[in-house]
Order: C-alpha cells, then sequence, then structure tokens
C-alpha cells in the first residue's frame, strides 16, 4: 500500500530524493513519516509531515539538511535529502498513520509501512 523508492549510492555532500507511493487516496487523510534503520540499529524518525502539508517536522540530526513534502493528488510524498552524511546510511522507510502528539516521532504512531530503500552514502 506504500511504496518507497529512489535510494541508491551517493557521494557525502550529495542528494537524493526519496519518493513513497500510497496505493490508496485515503492515505491523503494521514499523517506521513520518514523513518531509517542503520545496521545494527533501531528504527528512528526523520521528518513527519500531517495531512494538509502545512506542518512538518525533522529529527535534529536532519533539520536543515532535509525537507519533506507531499501532494496529496497523486498519493505522493517525497524527501529531499541534501548535504548527505555518510551517518544518513541506511534503509529509509515511508510510514502513515494518525499519530498524536507524543507519537508522532515513533514508529507506534505510524500504522501503515511501505518496503525500505537503501540509501549508502560514500565518504
Amino acid at each position: 500500500q506504500l511504496q518507497a523508492s529512489g535510494g541508491g549510492l551517493v557521494q557525502s555532500g550529495g542528494s537524493l530524493r526519496l519518493s513513497c507511493a500510497a496505493s490508496e487516496r485515503t492515505f491523503s487523510s494521514r499523517t506521513k513519516g520518514w523513518f531509517r534503520q542503520a545496521p545494527g540499529k533501531e528504527r528512528e524518525f526523520v521528518a513527519a509531515i500531517n495531512p494538509s502539508g502545512g506542518s512538518t517536522y525533522y529529527a535534529d540530526s536532519v533539520k536543515g539538511r532535509f525537507s519533506i513534502s507531499r501532494v496529496n493528488a497523486k498519493n505522493m510524498m517525497y524527501l529531499q535529502m541534501n548535504s548527505l552524511k555518510s551517518e544518513d546510511t541506511a534503509v529509509y522507510f515511508c510510514a502513515a498513520g494518525n499519530p498524536i502528539m507524543s507519537t508522532r516521532t515513533s514508529t507506534i504512531g505510524y500504522r501503515y509501512w511501505g518496503q525500505g530503500t537503501l540509501v549508502t552514502v560514500s565518504s
């Protein structure tokens, strides 16, 4: 129902744009987010966007470098990643749900998950 794409290999300082396609228009009424999981680490919050796209939230580690956006008419969500660092290397997952404020940055706030797309940043 959610499918992430756009990962790949990029040099440090480079950019990538991830996409997340939703199979149903019902996802347009849900908060959407990006999470990532590096080898041997827990899945962590990256960014989230409310249903209208008017509010966005970012992890401190990506603030100022990453930008989340959505186009509900196309059932799409994006993550523009600039100034990539080696520590950004991870599998990136898109998610959708109805989190409350306290769960917006937690995996428990999201019911629907896409498969991951691997981002590798070489130094």
